[in-house]
């Protein structure tokens, strides 16, 4: 549209410039043709007046003169008459003339020196006059000028009106041409591509029924030609993957890909839906002036269940928190997503202030989160809190009930310690769906637990699940005590199944994974991609032969205030260091409403500020600390230009940074210090493993991963690499829906 809009000014301006050129030449040729007309009557007037005044001016009879310039100043096309002796002096002047007309006495000095007649435009009292004279004769001399007064006011007025209607009709002509050419423009070319490009997003969203988007414009032709030779190759391309990926599903090693999990779920799901419910939702509209944006959250649920949900489809639950969500909405709350290539239903559930504050920033982020990391916050319990919690559990559990009404057999997918009560509450209501419940968070020791006020009815909520997922088969292990310690229940310790009221959960530990490339060998840095790093770094004002990299939200389970410890002592301990080493920390804020986390980003920042102060030389400093959210695009610019990442979490269910910093090198370089507290330290051994809560191992492994050779690291990263690519999003998720189904 802006080059529509660009092109439609560059026309107005050049059929502008040609009307402003004509009405220009034709002011300038009216002009001319009016003064010499005025010069012309004028000239025919002094001749026809010089028969009665110059015989009267030699007999020197005034009075007589000037009962003539009254007689003739009467008439309306003049301003005035005068007459002037060859002395200057006037003789006779009309009434309506001002007593000076200095002008006009000069132009008439003129004329009786040149003995020639003679006319200029000239002002009297702010309006235009042609001023006219003439000289008169006696028998030998000039002996006086004869002037004539015309006014000339007309002609301004005319050439004012030619501009005015020649500006009207200019106007005219623009909004008759903008218009026809943007009816022109919409039917016969946004028409036509609209349908094309419709055309296209329903080739590439899998439809058969392509086709009736195709144009019809003969000016398109050759391009609805090309295009529909182009959806029967991706149509048939996409038969064969299908075709592929349903192969692919007898052969266990061969690798998980969205078709493949797509062709999966199709196989074993038959007609059923996939219902994913959660806090966070994948995809947040807010304003930006008057214009709406959206923003992908920095979540790890949101970065392992989206991939999830665009291979699979279905409708996905979650409280709209963003300023402008309501405005993007439908009539039933929902929206198409991802917003540029729509694969599935985004539900939103709308929460005021006071659930919010309660459910989410009260029970769920200061009782339980701190409660699952022990990250040594105290956690705060608080039974109104608890009542908010459970209030929106049930608010949830009402939108869920409403959208699986009309479903046979519906699978619910829930995510997370925010909703523990809603399984219960989903599986009284309807029996025969499917209730999935994934931990993303990890489940402490029975005796740690212990000390949640209500244990009993978290436990018991989750329990309405028919399957509840851990990242590790130890969370799963002391899920299993706790439930053992608080409940009555029946426990099989060898099929890890739990029995409470005749029904039947299974715990179970998936490893989550990021949506990985299959693409499994060493890719050298590209030029282009060189330049981008180069630009990259120069924007961050940084200039060092070393780079680190950490991305996390500022939340205190994370092990900031740890992590920057440790380099501090990694450059006290190795000052060679210093200046040739840049640690760059990605930090945006998280639940900033919470007192505890807006403590821990102040801390956080003056820590960062005071080992700065302590090594800065110059233009160098040692941490860069980044408060602001990034794409996933820009993070992986970010981990490609790092030696290594630091992962320092002191208690993490998985973290899937450090499986995005392995999945984004694709040059095989670059190395990974993994705290031993999260939950992928079990599976990337040939990371650097580091005890976050000591500084001097943190040090100590930056300096290893500075001094590790190229081949060194290349070993470890293809181990890493093909840890991640084994252990996918997509095989997880296949794993997960496959047990699920199994169990309904």
């Amino acid at each position: 549209m802006k080059q529509i809009v660009t092109a439609i000014l560059i026309f107005v301006f050049v059929i502008s410039l040609i009307s402003f050129s004509f009405t220009f030449t034709q002011v300038t040729n009216e002009e001319k043709r009016l003064e010499n007309d005025i010069q012309h009557r004028s000239s025919i007037l002094s001749n026809s007046l010089k028969e009665s005044v110059e015989p009267n001016f030699i007999n020197k009879s005034d009075i007589y003169l000037q009962s003539v310039v009254e007689r003739f100043a009467d008439n309306k096309r003049f301003a005035g008459l005068a007459v002037v002796d060859n002395k200057g002096t006037i003789v006779a002047v009309s009434s309506s003339l001002p007593k000076e007309i200095s002008n006009a006495q000069k132009i008439a000095a003129d004329v009786m020196d040149g003995d020639k007649e003679s006319g200029d435009f000239v002002d009297f009292e702010n309006k235009k006059m042609y001023v006219f004279a003439s000289p008169l004769h006696d028998d030998k001399s000039v002996v006086g000028s004869l002037i004539i007064v015309q006014n000339a006011g007309y002609i301004n007025t005319r050439l004012i009106d030619i501009w005015k209607n020649n500006l009207i009709r200019l106007s005219i002509q623009i909004f008759i041409i903008v218009v026809a050419v943007l009816l022109v423009t919409r039917w016969l070319i946004f028409k036509p591509i609209r349908n094309l490009a419709e055309s296209l997003k329903s080739t590439r969203a899998g439809s058969n029924d392509t086709n009736k988007f195709l144009a019809n414009s003969i000016l398109f032709q050759p391009l609805t030609k090309e295009i529909s030779n182009i959806q029967k190759s991706l149509l048939e391309a996409r038969i064969a993957v299908s075709e592929e990926a349903r192969v692919s599903l007898e052969k266990l090693d061969s690798p998980w890909t969205a078709e493949r999990l797509k062709q999966f779920t199709k196989d074993i799901l038959k007609d059923r839906t996939i219902v994913v419910v959660s806090n966070r939702e994948p995809y947040i509209h807010t304003k930006n002036g008057n214009k709406i944006d959206y923003y992908f959250p920095a979540s790890g649920m949101v970065t392992a269940i989206e991939p999830v949900m665009q291979a699979t489809g279905g409708t996905w639950i979650a409280h709209g928190s963003g300023d402008a969500d309501r405005l993007v909405v439908d009539k039933n709350d929902t929206i198409q997503v991802p917003p540029n290539n729509p694969k599935y239903t985004l539900k939103r559930v709308w929460l005021t202030e006071e659930e919010e504050k309660g459910y989410y920033y009260g029970f769920s982020n200061e009782a339980l989160y701190p409660l699952c990391l022990m990250a040594h916050i105290r956690p705060i319990f608080s039974q109104e809190n608890y009542e908010q919690y459970k209030k929106v559990n049930e608010k949830f559990a009402q939108t869920i009930l409403s959208e699986i009404k009309h479903l046979k057999k519906p699978i619910v997918f829930v995510q997370d310690f925010h909703f523990a009560l809603l399984p219960r509450m989903i599986k009284n209501a309807r029996p025969d769906a499917t209730v999935g419940l994934f931990w993303h968070i990890p489940w402490v020791s029975a005796e740690s637990f212990s000390i949640c006020p209500q244990k009993k009815e978290i436990l018991d909520g989750m329990l309405g699940a028919d399957l509840i997922g851990f990242h590790t088969q130890l969370h799963c292990n002391n899920f299993t005590e706790t439930v053992g310690r608080e409940l009555e229940s029946l426990i099989d310790f060898e099929q890890f199944t739990v029995t409470r009221n005749e029904h039947i959960s299974l715990i179970k530990p998936f490893p989550v994974g990021i949506a990985f490339s299959n693409n499994t060998e060493q890719v050298p840095v590209i030029a282009e991609e060189t330049v981008e790093h180069k630009k990259l770094l120069k924007n961050l004002g940084i200039d060092t032969k070393y780079i680190g990299i950490g991305v996390d939200r500022l939340d205190y389970t994370k092990g900031i205030l740890e992590r920057i410890k440790g380099i501090e002592l990694f450059f006290t301990k190795y000052p060679s260091f210093v200046g040739e080493f840049t640690f760059i920390q990605i930090a945006p804020p998280s639940k900033s409403k919470i007192k505890k986390y807006q403590e821990y980003a102040q801390a956080v920042e003056k820590e960062a500020d005071r080992v700065n102060s302590l090594f800065k030389i110059k233009n160098w400093k040692p941490i860069l600390l980044i408060k602001k959210l990034h794409t996933h695009d820009e993070l992986n610019q970010y981990y490609k230009i790092a030696d290594l990442c630091l992962v320092t979490s002191l208690h993490d269910g998985m973290n899937l940074v450090a499986k995005e910093f392995v999945a984004a090198r694709n040059d095989e370089k670059g190395v990974l210090i993994l705290s031993q507290f999260t939950g992928v330290s079990k599976e990337f051994k040939d990371s650097l493993i580091v005890n976050p809560y000591s500084g001097e191992q943190t040090s100590d492994a930056i300096y290893t991963a500075l001094k590790m050779g190229s081949a060194e690291q290349v070993k470890r990263m293809k181990k890493l690499r093909t840890s991640v690519r084994n252990h996918n999003i997509y095989r997880w998720s296949a794993e997960y829906l496959k047990t699920m189904v199994s169990l309904g």
